[in-house]
């Protein structure tokens, strides 16, 4: 590693009261602080050079940054994922040239962390924008015709000049922001895929396993512990590729303490038609996901969003449609076993979400204390939930003493591909199984406006619970609790 010919200031000091820690939950497959307070990531992926953040570089506009992430915790907003380097611009490169820090992107990260410390806000750090990396590779560092060590991107993965730079980049980072509470968690590798091991993934749990290594014990030597861990997929990739060995290092890697897609099925999702479809897919991904977990550690989708409308047909989503899409994903997410909403690579223009996604993020921080998350050991229930309405479909997750019901009417739908709220209300039967017998406490929650709108009891007999859920229009979450701990 070559000296930086540049001084770098001494990383901004934290908040009198430093933010806990996050960590895997001891007793369920979440997260919480090291308090033992229960932790859900909810937010999206973000980035330095985008308008609500950009203003960081060189200071031109701290106090606008501090203005939207205050606004951001106040509306429920819990953590952002960001890449350390968003190399479609050269000015944010996180090194001039290759093993040299660039100091005022280095400025910038200060000052985000000790914001984000000071608002309670947490990041999920990624080292490298993969995308844009591939795609200006030309203006790259790590170029060899810009002095770096490698020839082509396709080998990421197996140059070890690069991998060294790598490493250096993710300790580097370790040793001055790790102390940080803010710092939620380490996705070491943005979508690990073939492409960057010339078209095989043999090499993805070692290469896994070295950054991890490097990491942990940067952080382990500095502060005495260290933070999650977990390195994303593009999904779609298990589809296409089902031949590479990819399932065994993103779901069950030992190294790693959560497990991460980035959700993107193609057409439902990455091109939605309807708001319903999109749902649908997510939760049947989830699923199979948790199928995937053999040891019972939390999983959350870290990417998802219209990628193909937006990147490809080059087209921004109506806003009213948008939002309901975002508002339907994130609860087939969070109610099929998901840690939190997921998180949405905004894919509009500009890359921000809209007033009406801020508010169901909002919507959904509310309705989160009505269950346990630090001893919920749910298990999927999408295909065991049972409902009598033929147009509702169901979504959940449960174990002995809790559950969390989504309910999503499949149509009548508007021409627009949205739910005909004119269509009027609809009543169903629900039986939820796996709960222990006993009187339970059930809320149904108004995923729009953010709010109770009824809350009864009911009686489970026989490892099920039957029930009417309250009228709804287009859909309705329900949390269940035994009644003397709700």
């Amino acid at each position: 590693m070559k000296p930086s010919p540049w001084p770098l200031a001494a990383a901004a000091e934290p908040a009198p009261r430093p933010l806990p820690w996050i960590r895997r939950a001891a007793g369920a497959p979440y997260f919480e602080d090291e308090a033992g307070q229960a932790f859900t990531p909810v937010g999206q992926n973000d980035a330095i050079s985008w308008v609500e953040l950009k203003g960081l570089l060189r200071r031109r506009d701290v106090a606008g940054v501090e203005r939207h992430l205050a606004w951001l915790a106040d509306h429920g907003v819990t953590v952002l994922r960001l890449m350390l380097e968003y190399a479609e611009r050269p000015s944010f490169y996180f090194e001039k040239t290759a093993g040299v820090w660039n100091p005022p992107v280095v400025q910038l990260w200060d000052d985000l962390f000790a914001l984000c410390e000071r608002y309670g806000l947490r990041i999920l750090l990624t080292p490298f924008d993969t995308f844009w990396t591939w795609l200006k590779w030309d203006r790259h560092p790590y170029n060899r015709a810009n002095g770096g060590p490698l020839d082509h991107p396709s080998r990421l993965l197996l140059c070890p000049e690069t991998r060294a730079l790598i490493k250096a980049r993710l300790v580097f980072a370790a040793e001055r922001w790790g102390g940080s509470g803010a710092l939620f968690a380490w996705d070491l590798w943005n979508e690990i895929h073939p492409a960057q091991a010339q078209d095989g993934a043999d090499c993805f749990g070692e290469f896994i396993a070295d950054l991890s290594g490097s990491v942990r014990a940067a952080e382990t030597a500095r502060f005495g512990r260290s933070h999650p861990q977990t390195v994303s997929l593009f999904g779609p990739e298990l589809v296409l590729k089902p031949h590479l060995p990819m399932r065994e290092p993103i779901f069950r890697h030992p190294d790693l303490d959560f497990a991460t897609l980035h959700i993107y099925a193609t057409g439902s999702i990455d091109h939605p038609r309807d708001t319903v479809a999109a749902a649908l897919a997510m939760g049947a991904i989830v699923r199979e996901s948790l199928a995937e977990i053999t040891d019972g550690r939390p999983f959350l989708d870290t990417e998802h969003g219209p990628i193909h409308t937006f990147k490809d047909k080059r087209r921004t989503l109506p806003e009213a449609f948008d939002d309901e899409y975002f508002r339907h994903l994130q609860w087939a997410h969070l109610a099929s076993g998901g840690a939190g909403g997921g998180m949405r690579w905004p894919n509009r223009h500009p890359h921000t979400l809209t007033p009406g996604m801020r508010r169901a993020q909002g919507a959904m921080a509310r309705f989160l204390p009505l269950i346990d998350w630090t001893s919920f050991q749910r298990r999927n229930l999408n295909a065991e939930i049972v409902t009598t309405h033929r147009q509702v479909a169901a979504f959940g997750c449960g174990d002995e003493t809790q559950a969390l019901v989504w309910l999503l009417r499949r149509g009548p739908k508007t021409k627009a591909g949205l739910l005909d709220r004119e269509a009027g209300e609809v009543r169903t039967l629900v039986r939820v199984p796996g709960l222990a017998p006993g009187r339970y406490r059930v809320t149904a929650w108004d995923t729009a406006a953010g709010a109770a709108v009824e809350s009864f009891e009911a009686q489970a007999f026989g490892q099920a619970m039957r029930f009417e859920a309250p009228a709804f229009n287009g859909d309705l979450a329900l949390a269940v609790r035994r009644a003397e701990q709700a």
